[in-house]
């Protein structure tokens, strides 16, 4: 025994750099990982949006996903009341621009409070109609006026939409995607072939979502679980309180053929 306990002592000294070594140090943050980080720290945040940040809606990894670059052009569709719009509008401020796309004029006044003078409302045609379904809209026209973009996103718009709505949709997508630019949608989760009731009409199934994108020629590209809630049934309404706000949520990259 008195000879193996200096072997075995030998042995874990000779093996420790490569356990080090495997295991490695963190890697760096990205550019964008960076830019976020720091857009997360900005003060036009609120406490409230704040407290979305780390639990429920991961913008770093979730921008870092869809492959955001701070030189990018980027559309947001439907930006709501701006809670991305913060963030993304100071990521793209010195090297890229940010497009709101889709009942965004409210937001224009606004954007000067946050500073955010570099971002640009895109008229288009987003000519929206009711649907006869509470809570769901059916449109006329839907046309974004950019080309070449880098990348569309759009978060938890897509269940708010008729089937026709999302076409018009994922067509002035494309059309105003470069070659080869992702189209990243994040919605609310819908169990595969759930029939729409009150409960659920907040959701929508992603198998449908990814169809729909492929009829409108984009490639599937990834899917991330960065928004897997394993708690949530995906039985209620996403604002009923026991879901309390924070859904199982699907994370879908889409990429335009580069030819």
């Amino acid at each position: 025994m008195k000879f193996l306990i200096p072997s075995l002592i030998a042995t874990s000294l000779a093996l420790a750099p490569f356990a080090s070594a495997q295991m490695g140090a963190p890697a760096p943050k990205s550019e964008t990982v960076l830019a976020v980080e720091k857009a997360l720290a900005s003060p036009i945040r609120t406490p409230e949006e704040r407290a979305r940040d780390a639990r429920e809606r991961k913008p770093a990894q979730t921008l870092e996903f869809f492959g955001l670059k701070p030189d990018m052009t980027v559309v947001e569709i439907m930006p709501g009341a701006g809670w991305y719009t913060k963030i993304l509008g100071q990521v793209l401020a010195d090297k890229g621009q940010l497009h709101l796309f889709g009942g965004a004029a409210r937001l224009e006044p606004r954007l000067k409070e946050w500073g955010l003078d570099k971002v640009k409302i895109a008229e288009g045609k987003f000519a929206t109609k009711p649907s006869g379904q509470f809570g769901v809209f059916d449109a006329d026209a839907i046309e974004i006026p950019l080309k070449n973009v880098d990348l569309v996103l759009t978060f938890r718009n897509l269940h708010n939409m008729t089937p026709g709505a999302r076409a018009m949709v994922n067509k002035a997508v494309f059309a105003s995607l470069k070659p080869g630019g992702i189209y990243g949608v994040v919605d609310h989760t819908r169990r595969h072939n759930d029939p729409t009731s009150s409960e659920n009409w907040r959701r929508i199934d992603p198998v449908i979502v990814i169809k729909e994108a492929l009829d409108a020629g984009f490639e599937f590209e990834a899917f991330s679980d960065l928004h897997f809630r394993p708690d949530d049934e995906l039985r209620f309404d996403s604002q009923r309180p026991t879901v309390g706000g924070y859904s199982d949520r699907f994370t879908l990259k889409f990429r335009k053929p580069a030819r």
